[in-house]
């Protein structure tokens, strides 16, 4: 699945499961968090210092390797 920034914290995570882990190695709070049906994946980053252009590939492999 091809993420973007814009998408829904929460809709990355239901439409990609795998993509879980990628949000807990990069030390994010977000699994399980209520405002992730309302962050989106820039938002987040954002929020955790996270660099998001990294994030995303990481994202998108993890989308990949399932």
């Amino acid at each position: 699945m091809a993420f973007s920034l814009c998408d829904l914290v929460d809709d990355v995570m239901r439409a990609s499961p795998q993509t879980i882990r990628v949000f807990l190695q990069f030390k994010m709070g977000c699994v399980g968090c209520p405002i992730a049906s309302f962050h989106t994946v820039q938002d987040a980053c954002g929020e955790h210092g996270v660099d998001p252009d990294a994030f995303l590939r990481a994202l998108r492999g993890a989308s990949l390797a399932a």
